[in-house]
This record gives C-alpha cells, structure tokens and sequence, in this order.
C-alpha cells in the first residue's frame, strides 16, 4: 500500500466537503453541522500544510 501524499489528502478533504455539501440540508456558507465543521476544519488544516509545504521548497516566508 502506497502512502497518499499531502496533495491527495488535501484534495480528498476538499472532496468531503464538496460531497457534505451538496447533501446536508443543514450546512450554509455561514454555518455548518457537527460533521460539517469536522470536516471543514480537516481541509482547512490540511490545506494550511500543503502550502506551507509549497513555499518551504520555494523558499518564501
């Protein structure tokens, strides 16, 4: 088994949210469900690592 990179993590964390979205009849722009908020908070953090990650190798602050 192959470990999934932090790009397929945050890109599967974006797909979650999608997915939640499209379905809850509870999540708004503005507020969401327990799930809802898990899983937002599980992509920004995600995303908050792979572009730290980015400008690591780009050498930017």
């Amino acid at each position: 088994m192959t470990k999934r990179s932090l790009y397929d993590l945050y890109m599967a964390a974006a797909a979650a949210v999608r997915g939640h979205d499209a379905t809850c009849t509870t999540c708004s722009p503005v507020r969401r469900c327990l799930l809802g908020q898990r899983l937002y908070a599980e992509l920004v953090r995600l995303q908050d690592d792979y572009l730290t990650r980015l400008r690591a190798k780009k050498g930017t602050p």
